[in-house]
């Protein structure tokens, strides 16, 4: 019984590898399990285990999950032919989990399908959220949250501070200033309750996210009952549904109208995000539903606070364990900038070596080190391969951004490499935002705070280890990348930081 069950296993391994080559497909590993296809092979963190998959069968590879047929791409040229030519063909997302519960039954910015809807959803978010002029107008409240995180590090007085938690609040207040004109950590938390809530949420989305759930790829557990995942992101969803409805409700009724911490003035009115979105209502409402407002603002709250806070640790943490880069970007700011005045956002555009490091932070640290999947619409041709209707595409661009083939010392982390490069992007060997139909529309946003706040951190303070030994850079598990360790660090505020915080 048991030869016969492994002669079985080898004729079927075979089969397999034979129909796949007549039919043109990308290659693909050998060892193919029944039921569960190569869902074996996978490792966390998944994307050095797709990185591991890739240097064995090529940059381009075709893996059977589960009940779902996955492309892995790890190569520019490769990548570069998903996001141009097949562009919207692969516009699509696939019906996961996380877009039917928390991305509203796939109608949400992230995971609704490529079409009308879509467009909708991507021009308001360019147009009303994100656009320059918006940001503009919202620039006071990240210069403020920045110094309300100086004034904090003064207090350390020499001593071990978290930076992540640091890095995590600042930006949370930050997008919840934006939002609705509230903030939830620190001093002046207006409604004690209410921050408590947020704090739970916050919390359970990242414990949630983090999770993996076996049951996207084997339906079959999911139809037996174990559903402990999906009841947790329904459970989740709940929450902060009722939460971003008590804000809505909270703005459409006109309180907090005249409050200080709200996020744009127009017309002489003050207006958050989500008073913006409610006011075109009674002409198109078709447009501004509740459910509409509130998976934008969530989308913005999800995406916009622990990619930047984690982009933010990566870089201090690089930083502190290459002091000479360190001195060098705060040569830079004390140049441009000076002594009499704190750094702001239209110093940015000079500081043209904190951009190299905040790059060269992106390329080796991504905080989207899988692009958020795509979805074929048909079937489509990549790298002269066939690639079938309805497969998942996963860009690893943590492989490729590391990839030594496209980036000399690619393990040495070297600002000096983007010197004389405009923007973020090297074609397709660099594109921490994405790229294509699907990109990232809050790139604008995110680089403005990243820049402000790195820029303020190196410019007010004299940063320093815990200890002599180096930074721990492993990588964690998560959607995000974030560092296995927090980042702990000591800093003391330079000769004139007093001065300047006293005046702002």
């Amino acid at each position: 019984m048991v030869i016969q069950f492994l002669l079985f296993l080898a004729f079927y391994a075979i089969a397999r590898r034979l129909l796949h080559k007549i039919r043109g497909l990308p290659p693909s590993p050998f060892r193919t399990l029944p039921v569960i296809g190569h869902l074996h092979l996978l490792k966390k963190p998944l994307h050095r285990s797709l990185s591991q998959i890739s240097r064995r069968h090529g940059p381009i590879a075709l893996l059977q999950l589960g009940s779902r047929r996955v492309l892995v791409v790890s190569s520019p040229d490769a990548a570069e032919d998903c996001l141009t030519k097949n562009d919207v063909l692969f516009a699509n997302r696939p019906h996961l989990l996380a877009g039917k519960h928390l991305g509203y039954n796939y109608t949400s910015l992230a995971w609704s399908p490529y079409g009308d809807h879509w467009r909708n959803l991507r021009r308001i978010a360019s147009l009303e959220i994100l656009s320059t002029n918006r940001l503009l107008t919202l620039s006071s409240i990240q210069a403020s949250e920045v110094r309300s995180l100086l004034r904090l590090l003064t207090k350390s007085d020499g001593q071990s501070v978290d930076m992540k938690s640091a890095f995590f609040e600042l930006m949370l207040n930050v997008m919840m200033q934006m939002i609705a004109g509230k903030r939830y950590y620190g001093e002046n938390v207006g409604e004690v309750e209410e921050a408590r809530k947020f704090r739970e949420i916050v919390t359970e989305s990242f414990k949630v996210g983090a999770a993996t759930n076996i049951g996207e790829f084997l339906p079959f557990l999911r139809r037996m009952g174990l559903k402990g995942l999906e009841e947790k992101l329904m459970e989740l969803q709940k929450k902060r549904d009722e939460f971003m409805q008590s804000l809505i409700d909270e703005s459409w009724s006109g309180k907090g109208d005249e409050s200080p911490e709200v996020a744009a003035v127009e017309g002489g009115k003050r207006k958050t995000l989500i008073q913006v979105l409610l006011s075109p209502r009674e002409t198109k409402p078709e447009y501004y539903k509740d459910e509409t407002i509130k998976s934008l603002m969530l989308v913005l709250l999800s995406a916009g606070t622990d990619t930047s806070a984690a982009t933010i640790e990566w870089a201090m943490s690089a930083m502190l364990n290459h002091p000479e880069i360190l001195k060098k970007a705060q040569a830079e700011i004390d140049e441009v900038v000076g002594h009499n005045r704190l750094v702001t956002e239209s110093d940015l555009p000079k500081l043209l070596y904190l951009h190299c490091v905040m790059n060269e932070t992106m390329r080796m640290y991504p905080v989207g080190p899988l692009l958020v999947p795509h979805e074929s619409a048909e079937e489509c041709c990549v790298g002269g391969y066939r690639v079938p209707q309805g497969t998942m595409l996963l860009i690893n661009l943590f492989s490729i951004q590391n990839d030594p083939k496209y980036w000399p010392d690619a393990a040495k982390f070297k600002p000096e490499r983007f010197e004389g490069m405009e923007g973020v992007r090297d074609g397709y060997k660099m594109m921490p935002f994405g790229s294509g139909r699907r990109g990232c529309p809050g790139e604008n946003l995110a680089l403005r705070m990243v820049g402000l706040t790195l820029g303020s951190l190196i410019q007010c303070f004299e940063w320093n280890r815990i200890s002599d030994e180096l930074i721990d850079m492993t990588e964690g598990t998560g959607l995000t990348m974030p560092k296995a360790q927090p980042l702990l660090a000591k800093c003391r505020p330079r000769s004139f930081t007093l001065d300047l915080l006293s005046q702002a």
